[in-house]
């Protein structure tokens, strides 16, 4: 793993966004949001966002002074300390490890930015709908918007995905200018990046002993996948994270296992390689095989201003 952790340290340069506020219009303005109209009658001044990356998607935006705060698990704190908006984390307060309903209502939110699976859960009566009923507007992050079939989550490619709630986010609070310049970096970053034409099968290890949990096509890893020059071996399913099988796993012999590394929380990343290699079924897959495991950090996999890092640190890796 020791290239793959000196890969890794490709994600945690850069600093934090600092930057002057720019006027802010007063009147309302209204964004596409999973499919629906969202009218706000004023840019939000108390906003409150769970999980890591929807985080440091306003960071990078330069909105930390628009956040009441905001609610990461324990399990996030190696993110924080990587993250190249650490001082923005140590500013801005941190408001809980779960969010709820309580929560947001004590920081006097204007806004929570969540999204289903990532926040957003009707098991704990904590929906857009039921913060809808308390007068709190919400933004669901684009990646997890449910596509109408169950509860099936992607509803665009997920950096289309990204682009989007960055456009979006710079409308609703007036900074559509900085918006515009994140996207224009992340798009030349991420089209500087040069595959050497091999195209290997990569799988995505996040968790899971009996089943594993992997990323489909509708989830951020897919297209770090794909643009660092892989290709997932679970790009033909039309959900977001998701749970497979061990049997598919092993029919679709991936050549490279990408394992999403949350930093301890849920088995270190040498935990899951060992399980990995000591797994039945898995021994003749060419991966296992041939010692093929890279880690990224769980807040570089999903959606957030990390994902054109992650894109580069992996394509480095297939390239070697």
């Amino acid at each position: 793993m020791r290239k793959a952790l000196s890969l890794v340290a490709l994600l945690v340069s850069g600093c934090g966004a600092t930057v002057a506020q720019e006027p802010v219009a007063a009147q309302p303005v209204t964004v596409t949001n999973c499919g629906k109209p969202l009218t706000l009658s004023r840019p939000p001044a108390r906003a409150v966002t769970n999980d890591i990356g929807i985080t440091e998607l306003m960071f990078a935006l330069g909105l930390g002074d628009r956040m009441a705060g905001y609610v990461i698990d324990s399990g996030q704190t190696a993110g924080v300390e990587s993250s190249p908006w650490k001082a923005d984390f140590q500013r801005v307060p941190k408001l809980a490890e779960k969010i709820n309903k309580e929560v947001v209502q004590a920081a006097a939110a204007d806004l929570v930015f969540a999204g289903w699976s990532y926040g957003f859960s009707e098991s704990e009566g904590f929906t857009p709908d039921s913060l809808g009923a308390l007068g709190i507007a919400t933004y669901q992050l684009t990646e997890a918007c449910r596509n109408g079939v169950g509860k099936q989550r992607g509803i665009m490619p997920p950096l289309d995905a990204l682009y989007t709630d960055l456009r979006n986010l710079g409308t609703l609070f007036g900074v559509s200018d900085r918006a515009e310049k994140l996207v224009r970096e992340y798009t030349e970053a991420i089209a500087s990046v040069a595959p050497d034409g091999r195209t290997p099968k990569v799988f995505l290890y996040d968790d899971g002993k009996d089943q594993p949990f992997t990323a489909a096509r509708n989830a951020g890893p897919n297209q770090i996948i794909a643009k660092a020059g892989g290709r997932n071996i679970f790009d033909d399913v039309d959900d977001s994270w998701t749970t497979v099988s061990w049997e598919a796993v092993v029919q679709r012999a991936p050549d490279v296992i990408l394992i999403n590394d949350y930093g301890g929380e849920v088995g270190t990343v040498a935990d899951k390689e060992k399980f990995l290699r000591s797994h039945p079924g898995l021994r003749d897959v060419p991966a296992v095989k041939n010692s093929r495991f890279f880690a990224l950090p769980y807040a570089a996999l999903v959606e957030g201003p990390r994902n054109a890092g992650a894109i580069k640190a992996f394509a480095a890796y297939l390239r070697g």
